[in-house]
């Protein structure tokens, strides 16, 4: 199906006249038609103070020196102003046009366009590939071999699968020793992978190989080294011209962890922590809310003001501490970002979004906040909270469905059944609503993932290094910030997020899949040499269940890539 006739806005800057505007301030707007479209009078409708309002467009010189153009005006009365466009056609019938697409009845504001008066991300975001390094199973050093094993741990040799299923606790006890140093040794890797952002899961003390039950986060665990060799770590990211992205767990933290050992040992009237957690009842042994029901990760209360002052706001928080000297943590992803401050009637998600984003603009006004949400977030992304989202469900699933073997076991997150194969048309429908529903400068601001941590592996959902490869170049090309779990690169498999986790094969290179690593190179470097790429418009060009193809349009070029998963192949050409 052609889709180049459609009536085309976004809000890239063909068809914005700013990205960040100011509050107040008039944005023009721009909306493309092809030649011969009928519409001959267009208005764009937005809301004063909840009441619908319509400024009529004039026709306008095209910019591109095709089709046909029409320019409004619309003023950012709100901090988060919506807008749609409504065309009108002398045979009197009319057609909506919002960021899901042309409606011929009467839409709902859901998926208009979206303008921001919030201060976007840092500039530097928009040249960003991120790499997720999972320390535990990157890579050793020497000094590894050195450090005592932990009375929680089992040991395990790095070519040993990880345990992923049944009843065996290696899942979450099993160390094979990663460390800081053994990523520092091998940041040649990522520097020839064009990558310039390196994100680490936790690296606070605890007793797990994953690090999400923190027992301090006043100090890096020695396992991995230390506070001197993440200061080790941050020096050569710098020297490279690269970034450090911190883990946190604004919404929980160990039950072995020193606040609350403090807040537990005693009733509220003895503990000064009693109500930085969700106790049920007085003493050591009152029941407490927790995540998901795991009694090893007790959830903070974000009411308290004295416990917000410890974890996220202020220079004396955690937030703050590690962005300043001389570790300079470039901002922080955060862990279930959806579900901290939550917990039934209480609801201060915002703000602790909010809170964390000051903490950080104030000790480095450069600094990203990414939080985790692995479904929608599109109410948590209001402009002045989370810069953006693990976009799973904008771009994980639809491309996971388009692309997945004709039978697999991989699953989304807490879905009790393998993630349904799909045509073009659906996923291309599934990658437009998502888009619409944050906005498109939240969705530029968002990762896109193939896989993490806590996900299968793309080359296991696919199977096909063809298709592996299609997926990588969707990665690089859609809308989003790339990020890579590490391995992916190589070809590395896991059915699911513990399985996934596997060690990075250094010593058996030769069970590397070169071609998709070079591909990886490629399209990654193609990325830094395209602003289209990176900040320009989308428009679906064409799809069929095949084969998907859009354009990526910037003043200064435009590119059209296709990709087709029955003949696994992905093009990028300049128009």
């Amino acid at each position: 199906m052609d889709l180049l006739s459609e009536p085309h806005h976004d809000g890239s800057p063909l068809y914005c006249s700013t990205q960040a505007p100011e509050l107040g301030e008039l944005v023009t707007v721009r909306l493309r038609v092809a030649e011969g479209d009928p519409a001959t009078r267009v208005w764009v409708r937005t809301t004063y103070d909840a009441e619908p309002i319509y400024r009529e467009a004039e026709r306008a010189d095209s910019p591109t020196g095709r089709d046909s153009w029409w320019e409004a005006t619309v003023e950012c009365h709100s901090p988060m102003t919506h807008y749609r466009w409504l065309l009108a056609a002398d045979d009197e019938s009319q057609r909506w046009l919002t960021a899901a697409g042309i409606a011929e009845h009467e839409p709902s504001d859901t998926f208009d366009f979206k303008l921001s008066t919030h201060k976007p991300a840092p500039e530097w975001t928009k040249d960003a590939i991120v790499y997720q390094v999972f320390p535990d199973r990157f890579a050793r050093s020497a000094a590894a071999d050195e450090r005592p094993t932990p009375h929680w741990a089992k040991p395990q040799e790095w070519d040993e699968l990880p345990s992923y299923e049944g009843t065996d606790d290696r899942t979450w006890l099993g160390l094979y020793g990663g460390d800081l140093d053994g990523i520092i040794e091998h940041l040649d890797h990522l520097a020839d992978l064009g990558v310039n952002v390196l994100y680490t899961t936790p690296v606070f003390p605890a007793e797990s190989n994953h690090r999400y039950n923190a027992s301090t986060f006043d100090q890096i665990d020695p396992l991995l080294g230390g506070d001197e060799a993440y200061q080790r770590l941050a020096e050569a990211l710098e020297e490279r011209g690269m970034h450090l992205i911190g883990d946190l767990t604004a919404n929980h933290t160990g039950d072995t962890h020193e606040w609350f050992k403090e807040a537990r040992a005693g009733d509220a009237a003895a503990s000064a922590k009693r109500h930085w957690y969700y106790f049920h009842g007085e003493g050591p042994d009152a029941p407490y809310e927790t995540w998901m029901g795991y009694p090893t990760l007790p959830k903070l209360n974000h009411t308290s003001a004295e416990m917000r002052a410890a974890m996220i706001e202020g220079p004396d928080s955690t937030v703050a501490r590690w962005l300043k000297a001389p570790y300079f943590l470039d901002g922080w992803r955060i862990d279930v970002a959806n579900m901290s401050g939550r917990l039934g009637a209480i609801d201060v998600n915002h703000m602790v979004a909010r809170i964390i984003r000051r903490t950080i603009e104030e000790e480095n006004p450069n600094g990203w906040l990414i939080g985790e949400h692995n479904h929608d977030a599109s109410t948590d992304i209001d402009g002045d909270g989370w810069h953006g989202t693990m976009n799973y469900s904008g771009f994980s699933w639809p491309i996971w469905s388009w692309l997945r073997a004709e039978t697999t076991d991989a699953r989304p997150f807490g879905r009790p059944v393998a993630v349904q194969r799909r045509d073009g048309h659906a996923t291309v429908q599934a990658l437009k609503e998502w888009r619409a529903r944050y906005g498109w400068r939240a969705a530029l601001q968002s990762w896109s993932i193939l896989s993490s941590h806590d996900s299968a592996r793309i080359r296991t959902l696919v199977r096909d290094p063809k298709l592996h490869r299609v997926a990588a170049g969707l990665l690089f090309t859609l809308p989003g910030v790339p990020m890579i779990f590490a391995g992916d690169e190589i070809g590395l498999e896991g059915v699911n997020g513990e399985d996934g986790r596997r060690t990075m094969p250094w010593s058996r290179r030769d069970q590397w899949d070169t071609e998709t690593l070079d591909f990886y190179k490629e399209t990654a470097k193609l990325r830094h040499q395209h602003v289209a790429l990176r900040e320009g418009s989308l428009r679906w060009a064409y799809v069929d269940d095949d084969s998907i193809s859009f354009l990526r349009e910037h003043p200064d070029e435009t590119l059209r890539i296709t990709a087709d998963r029955a003949a696994g192949t992905f093009t990028v050409d300049a128009v």
